[in-house]
């Protein structure tokens, strides 16, 4: 073989591997950018994942989501965003405003042995009461049964101002109420069960399914957050326009529950006496329920609210 032919060989078979390595050095650099390609989607999945897991986490739940909610305001409300609960024969010319909070142990003893007399002079016509209903407690002993309580009161509103009175002094009641550390009211259960007592209530799917799905929740947020509206952080209490009415303390003695509900009727008669005047036997809607015509249908469609409106 000449010199020539073997020079050709040689060149030709480097040519050959010279070929085949760039043949695998571009297998290479594909295999490498495949690998690169699917880690890149791999990352940017794991990445929106954890978007989508930060996304969810920060989302608001139970009754932080309620302040978003669509705002349902029960019947029987007044305001822009149907806070203002008045409740009383239109022709009466004085309001009591009442400010409590459903945890509120202080509430259920008043409720407990003085509530029919406020209910009395409601129904009389002595005057009209706006309530303002509060849940600082949940943010003091924890839980949420002042809100789910109040969204369902907004329930038991939207049926009948009378409706709502009876399930609030229920709710009070020494059969139902219970202590203030214990969240009962949390649970739909438990209000439903209190529901029971009340005949406009009672067996009211509607109202069940209002108290179910937390219609009112938003409306009950609205409402709690009025806590601190003329300067009123504790519950109860009383005022007539911009007056806080002060109800004499009942000395701390030994007596029975009777003694103490007479005492309790008697300072706050004494107080309502000296604000509004002796009662009259015959006051406008005497005998009337606070839920029929003529007496409580919430405040009348065009009057102003005589608390102010705030």
């Amino acid at each position: 073989m000449s010199n020539r032919n073997t020079q050709e060989n040689k060149q030709a078979a480097r040519e050959r591997i010279r070929a085949q390595r760039e043949k695998e050095k571009k297998k290479e650099r594909l295999r490498r950018q495949l690998i690169v390609a699917v880690s890149a989607v791999g990352v940017l999945a794991v990445a929106g994942g954890i978007g989508f897991a930060v996304m969810k986490a920060n989302q608001p739940t139970g009754w932080e989501a309620a302040k978003e909610a669509k705002l349902v305001t029960p019947a029987h409300t007044q305001g822009d965003k149907g806070t203002e609960i008045l409740i009383g024969d239109k022709n009466a010319k004085q309001t009591l405003e009442v400010f409590e909070d459903v945890r509120c142990p202080a509430c259920a003893a008043f409720e407990q042995s003085t509530g029919e007399e406020l209910l009395k002079d409601l129904h009389d016509g002595r005057f009209k009461v706006r309530y303002t209903m509060y849940s600082f407690i949940d943010d003091m002993q924890g839980g949420e049964g002042s809100k789910n309580a109040l969204s369902a009161l907004g329930a038991a509103l939207n049926v009948s101002p009378e409706a709502f009175l009876r399930y609030k002094s229920a709710l009070y009641s020494t059969k139902y109420h219970p202590d203030e550390r214990e969240d009962l009211y949390a649970k739909d259960s438990e209000l439903l069960k209190v529901a029971g007592d009340v005949p406009e209530l009672k067996g009211n799917k509607a109202f069940e399914k209002q108290v179910e799905d937390g219609t009112y929740d938003r409306w009950a947020m609205e409402m709690t957050a009025l806590f601190g509206r003329k300067g009123v952080r504790g519950t109860p209490t009383f005022m007539h326009g911009d007056k806080k009415l002060t109800m004499a303390e009942i000395p701390q003695q030994k007596m029975t529950q009777e003694q103490y509900n007479q005492l309790a009727r008697a300072n706050f008669r004494k107080m309502i006496d000296a604000e509004f005047g002796p009662a009259k036997g015959g006051a406008a809607g005497k005998g009337q329920d606070a839920g029929k015509d003529g007496g409580g249908q919430g405040i009348a469609k065009g009057e102003k609210d005589p608390t102010g409106g705030n």
